[in-house]
């Protein structure tokens, strides 16, 4: 009798064994948790640290653009400099690639086999007769095997959403490039504009004081000083309003780079307003426009998910036939040793998976759909950005032979004027009026510009190719700055 209990013993202890080994042999693989807590003071920190002489930047912009990083700091920051500085620091960029990171993620997961399971049941007989041990000692196994393809089908809807969110970051770093461009072309039209109007001030002042003296030796009544004196107050107002339009928009600019105002203080920006459109002409040709109806990355990425909602919907319906399940076991029955072998599977008579398909139809007729009024969106915004700048073309021409007609007029009555031939008053009137031709002309520039801009998103195309989003870009890590990599090294 002691012997047998011995011998019962001795197995369970090498199945407890053997189950213990199986058990440490999985949990070696296991990932484990490691704890990354925010803080918000460092967060402040780091932001508020981000310059634009920063080493990181500087590698940044060598590796895509090496001859923006020879003289190193930059003092004057072009448009294609200051993209690539927002390229390196604006977040919703790390957002992007985070996405990408979960989306890739979810690839892994989707190609996960189902572990098996094995269950250890003990049983006791409280009934066993005399001399018999009342203990029976069993182990169960379930071996899942997935059928119709399903494995294949999840991991192909999870690569259409990760390329779906690859196209996303495409998308967000031209929403980056499109706001840079529109926060230092307001910044750019507000300097040249404070400049024109201190000049129209400077004028008027004068105007203002040259008709005061004659109203003082009474050549003029003093009442006719009123209009000059409104309007030297309204230029006062309008140079005002183009000063605060400056800082303004050079706060937008730091935060259409990523950086906190500061970091921009010592920073002189360039960005030309030419007359012309060279090089714009050729974004409205009728290649371009299918080729952006059809390539943007906002369309790709609505096929992308389309196709992820086909291979839903493929997975749903072949979710109709069922799984297998091995079974096999083994018991040790009080001396015998008894092993089983099973199979199972669900059977699909109450349910045959129907609402499931029929929700996944339905997604993948809203994917259509949103595809359908996309592509309709985009197709109505690329020809309004065509008619667009081309009538804005036409009106900046104008307002380019405006602007020549009043030089020609301001020159001949200054000439007039060092003729003696005409008074200083008439000099000054012609002065401003160019002043305000120019205003005029800067305003027709400026319009011009946003058409192109436009333009370039429209079709998502840069004039020029070295604005383009960089390869670096579109790294599926996300980028540290250099605060950032620093802790982490410490750590």
């Amino acid at each position: 009798m002691f012997g047998r209990v011995a011998r019962v013993n001795t197995f369970a202890i090498r199945r407890s064994a053997f189950l213990v080994t199986v058990l440490t042999l999985a949990l070696v693989g296991c990932s484990h948790y490691q704890p990354k807590p925010l803080s918000p003071t460092q967060a402040v920190s780091d932001l508020e640290s981000r310059t634009l002489s920063d080493a990181g930047l500087r590698a940044f912009m060598a590796t895509n653009t090496p001859d923006a990083a020879k003289d190193w700091p930059r003092r004057s920051w072009d448009f294609a400099a200051l993209t690539l500085a927002a390229f390196y620091y604006h977040p919703s960029l790390d957002v992007a690639r985070a996405q990408i990171g979960v989306a890739e993620a979810g690839v892994i997961t989707a190609g996960g086999r189902p572990n098996p399971t094995v269950s250890f049941v003990p049983q006791y007989n409280a009934s066993a007769l005399s001399g018999i041990n009342p203990w029976t000692l069993g182990f169960n196994f379930d071996l899942p095997i997935e059928t119709a393809g399903k494995r294949g089908l999840r991991v192909t809807a999870a690569e259409h959403l990760s390329e779906s969110a690859r196209l996303n970051l495409a998308t967000t770093a031209w929403a980056v490039r499109s706001n840079l461009r529109v926060s230092l072309l307001d910044f750019i039209a507000a300097r040249q504009s404070e400049a024109l109007l201190q000049k129209q001030v400077s004028i008027q002042e004068q105007i203002v004081k040259l008709l005061n003296q004659q109203a003082q030796a009474g050549a003029i009544a003093g009442s006719e000083l009123v209009i000059f004196r409104i309007a030297l107050q309204k230029a006062r107002l309008d140079l005002a309003g183009a000063q605060r339009q400056q800082a303004e928009s050079r706060v937008n600019t730091a935060k259409a780079i990523g950086v906190s105002g500061r970091a921009l203080n010592d920073a002189e920006f360039s960005f030309d307003l030419p007359n012309d459109s060279v090089g714009a002409t050729n974004l409205t040709s009728a290649e371009i426009r299918h080729q952006a109806l059809l390539g943007r990355a906002e369309i790709l990425g609505a096929l992308a998910e389309y196709a992820a909602a086909q291979s839903a919907l493929q997975l749903e319906i072949a979710k109709q036939y069922p799984d297998v399940h091995l079974n096999p076991g083994y018991q040790f029955d009080q001396g015998d040793n008894k092993w089983s072998l099973g199979i199972s599977f669900e059977l699909p008579v109450l349910n045959q998976n129907q609402g499931p398909i029929a929700e996944a139809k339905a997604r993948r007729e809203e994917a259509a759909a949103r595809f359908n009024a996309l592509q309709a969106n985009m197709l109505a915004e690329i020809e309004s950005s065509v008619e667009v700048f081309r009538v804005t073309e036409n009106n900046s021409a104008t307002l380019r032979s405006l602007a020549d007609e009043q030089a020609k007029r301001r020159d001949s009555i200054e000439a007039q004027f060092r003729a003696g031939a005409a008074d200083q008053l008439d000099f000054l009137n012609a002065q401003f009026e160019f002043a305000a031709a120019g205003l005029a002309q800067l305003d027709g520039r400026v319009k011009l510009q946003q058409a192109i801009g436009g333009l370039e998103d429209a079709v998502q195309r840069p004039i020029d190719a070295a604005t383009a989003p960089p390869p670096a870009v579109f790294s599926p890590g996300p980028k540290m700055s250099s605060p950032e990599k620093k802790k982490e090294a410490k750590l």
